[in-house]
């Protein structure tokens, strides 16, 4: 049995797409620039709040540090709006807290809204550890921060499993040399995560439970 799970947040625990995309575009509209649909906002995240404002500007370098910073403040102020778990989240969470199993967030989102926002959402699960984005601490998929987490908490890579919904989770986990488990209901296409080969792909919450007893190859 596997003795912890590292997750994302976005995307993997929360949808948290509509909060992020309205925030956004209420700050372009701010400042009369163009908006973009929810949906783009799906390959705009992973990277952390200053690389989605980049992409969200589409070249306006100019603008980086006005919008940057309003929309972390916006985005603050309105991160709860529209943002819910995924169907079977709690209940997963749930399934893995009663087997003792150690529950992890590492998230490229600035850590206090990571904190924030995980306690929340989801106030009766304990959390062995939630991480976001620090200054001067590289984000994702650098394992710096991660795997010095598991130093802190005695925990060994191998023994573990990392869930996420990205390209860049996928290549921590590898970096970090912790299997692998890419999910569907997220923010990035299947054809974008296979390009990973994470060790297992799952498309239901409740199909993680045995993968903790499963026998999965570590990234190569």
């Amino acid at each position: 049995m596997r003795n912890f799970i590292v997750f994302d947040l976005d995307g993997t625990l929360l949808n948290t797409l509509p909060d992020i995309a309205g925030a956004m575009n209420r700050v372009l509209f701010r400042y009369g620039l163009p908006q973009h649909p929810e949906e783009s906002y799906k390959l705009f995240t992973g990277n952390g709040a200053r690389v989605l404002t980049q992409r969200a500007l589409a070249g306006q370098e100019e603008m980086l540090e006005h919008v940057y910073s309003a929309y972390l403040l916006e985005y603050s102020r309105n991160s709860r709006v529209n943002t819910q778990p995924y169907e079977g989240i709690r209940v997963m969470l749930r399934q893995l807290q009663d087997a003792d199993v150690k529950l992890i967030v590492f998230s490229n989102k600035d850590d206090p809204e990571t904190k924030s926002v995980i306690a929340h959402y989801f106030p009766d699960i304990h959390f062995s550890a939630v991480l976001g984005s620090r200054s001067g601490v590289p984000l994702k998929p650098d394992p710096t921060a991660l795997l010095a987490l598991l130093e802190e908490l005695e925990l060994s890579p191998g023994q573990g499993l990392y869930v996420g919904d990205t390209v860049t989770d996928l290549q921590c986990a590898r970096a970090a040399k912790i299997p692998s488990v890419a999910v569907l209901w997220g923010f990035q296409p299947k054809e974008m995560l296979l390009g990973e080969q994470p060790g297992a792909i799952i498309t239901d919450p409740l199909q993680l439970m045995p993968l903790m007893e499963a026998k999965m190859e570590m990234p190569s």
